[in-house]
């Protein structure tokens, strides 16, 4: 499980050959009528990732959504160490979290984007510690930061889109995005908050205007605001945005002053993509971007942007998608790229499966996590300071767990609808298959599972995809147990397809290692889509769900690749591997 940098840099090289020739722009990006191009006139389609919780982390991504914003997992921080360490962790965070493998990384895998996700406060001081009122003070570590993020971009001939995501104040309701604190004034309670918006983007476009790998300014991130009604919390139901509409003037004609090429792309209130109120567009190189998280992934999903793209002939990039299943990624870049649409995905890295990189969740951060919970005793400060320290080291990508199958359903899966092996598998005289190392593909390609996706944002439907949120994100329920990974939740009908290289050809005995939840199990097997020996009945009388194996024999494998589908005629079990053993 533990796929680490070794395997990085030679994965994609097939990925790249996948990826359309009018991925990779050349030169400053355009809005041209309702596409991207680049400054040759070629179509781009974005295909991006961004980099959430490098400069602003969300309580959610590490297993804190009971602390919430940055600055109050900050004071958890301090209280169980202490200031100084507390200043030291988020300087070898911001250190280790995003580096030049990472980049590097995420090219060989077929990205050709980033979405920096911005805090203000890595540029300048908060309004209210200026030492003169009305004054900014420039910070040089975010601009720094900035600077290195766009050389790997460069060197990898990848484009960078700035996104402030923590503007001054905070944008929205929604505390954890902005890392915003309720006692303090918003943005749009503070006009030296938006003071300080507007000269942060003026700054920021004055220092990269001669830079065409800047692909763009995304110069506000999911306001959620009720400007015409405070009850309008999610600034979903608001008509006429005036204060955002007028913020998103200002701020481009101040970047205008200073940069004439580079895309501005603009989000409307409601998480992104409430734009009543917002038209007319002001200026001639804009995108508008919209978010889409949790819903079916058909056309009448995006309808209503493609009509503003229409209407306004502007191009749609879907600045920010993700938190889902395999199924789910690999069927909304498929409808957007259909369009046109390029994408953005949410996020690189963080506590679970859904994300190419997993941050490893290990016992001492869980003793943090127990006592922050008021589960468990309060850890010493020795003890806090090295469960962190660890959790510095494993943010790392070399010590990340790479989920091979993140990536292979953003881009394989999105071009062929074929499978190929998860682990190359020879099966030799007497050879064991992991059941949860089914090949690598879409749903009813590599396997069948009749919940492979969340819809948490489409009322009535409570599919999750992997019950388990273990080792893989595809729809079939993985569970960990004490010595790796079992398949559970098994239904009726389901079926794990294996693609394997057999060395002799022959009759085989294969033997499943099960646990039935209920009185009775069943098990059929087809080769090359071909029955082969029946089926196989098992019980387990006392309902103990302890292990036990359950054979068919006869089973006929020709030499070499032979594509093994095991399918559960009565569910209601669980499977931890099938041996075969040549007869």
């Amino acid at each position: 499980m533990k796929r680490r940098s070794s395997f990085f840099a030679g994965l994609a090289l097939a990925l790249l050959g996948c990826v359309s020739s009018l991925s990779y722009g050349q030169g400053y990006l355009k809005a041209s009528g309702r596409i991207i191009t680049d400054e040759k006139g070629n179509k781009v389609i974005l295909r991006g990732m961004g980099l959430g919780g490098w400069m602003l982390q969300e309580g959610y991504m590490f297993r804190l959504s009971n602390i919430g914003q940055q600055h109050k997992i900050k004071a958890k921080i301090q209280e169980v160490t202490d200031s100084a360490y507390t200043a030291k962790f988020y300087n070898q965070w911001l250190a280790n979290n995003t580096r030049k493998i990472d980049i590097d990384s995420m090219r060989s895998w077929g990205f050709n984007s980033i979405r920096l996700p911005m805090h203000y406060n890595l540029y300048t001081l908060a309004v209210d510690q200026e030492p003169v009122a009305g004054k900014n003070t420039w910070l040089e570590k975010g601009f720094a930061m900035t600077d290195s993020l766009l050389n790997w971009c460069k060197a990898n001939h990848m484009y960078l889109i700035l996104d402030l995501h923590a503007t001054p104040g905070g944008q929205g309701n929604d505390l954890n995005i902005s890392d915003r604190d309720p006692a303090k004034p918003s943005l749009w309670d503070s006009q030296a908050n938006q003071d300080k918006m507007i000269a942060l983007w003026r700054k920021l476009a004055e220092r990269y205007a001669n830079e065409p790998y800047i692909g763009g300014y995304d110069i506000i991130n999911e306001p959620n605001w009720g400007f015409e009604s405070a009850d309008d919390k999610r600034g979903t139901n608001e008509t006429k945005n005036e204060p955002l509409r007028k913020l998103m003037v200002d701020i481009t004609k101040a970047i205008r002053e200073v940069d004439q090429k580079h895309i501005i792309i603009i989000e409307g209130n409601g998480f992104g993509n409430n734009y009543k109120g917002i038209f007319p567009l002001w200026d001639k190189n804009m995108v508008i971007s919209f978010h889409k998280y949790g819903n079916f992934n058909k056309q009448s999903a995006i309808q209503g942007f493609l009509d503003i793209s229409e209407k306004n002939n502007v191009p749609l990039w879907m600045g920010e998608s993700g938190e889902n299943s395999n199924t789910w990624f690999t069927e909304a870049i498929s409808l957007v790229e259909s369009h046109d649409i390029g994408w953005s995905w949410w996020q690189l890295k963080k506590i679970g499966i859904n994300n190419p990189l997993e941050i490893k969740l290990t016992p001492s951060y869980q003793k943090l996590l127990d006592y922050w919970s008021d589960k468990g005793p309060k850890p010493t400060k020795a003890e806090a300071i090295a469960a962190l320290d660890e959790f510095l080291n494993n943010i790392k990508l070399e010590n990340n767990i790479y989920h091979k199958d993140v990536t292979d359903a953003m881009f394989r899966q999105v071009r062929t609808n074929t499978a190929v092996p998860f682990k190359k598998v020879v099966i030799g005289d007497n050879t064991t298959i992991n059941a949860v190392d089914y090949d690598l593909g879409s749903q009813r390609t590599a396997y069948f599972d009749k919940d492979t996706a969340s819809y948490m944002y489409t009322p009535g439907v409570k599919t999750q995809g992997n019950r388990g949120r273990a080792y893989r994100n595809d729809g079939v329920d993985i569970q960990r147990d004490d010595s790796g990974y079992h398949v559970f939740n098994i239904e009726d009908g389901e079926w794990l397809q294996y693609t394997v290289e057999v060395t002799k050809k022959g009759n085989y005995t294969a033997k499943f290692n099960v646990a039935t939840d209920s009185a009775a199990g069943q098990i059929s097997l087809t080769v090359d889509n071909t029955a082969s020996a029946g089926n196989i009945a098992f019980t387990n009388d006392d309902a103990s769900k302890n292990w036990h194996l359950a054979e068919l024999k006869n089973v006929q494998l020709k030499k070499g690749i032979n594509r093994i589908r095991v399918y559960a005629e009565k569910g209601g079990f669980n499977l931890k591997s099938i041996q075969f053993i040549k007869e």
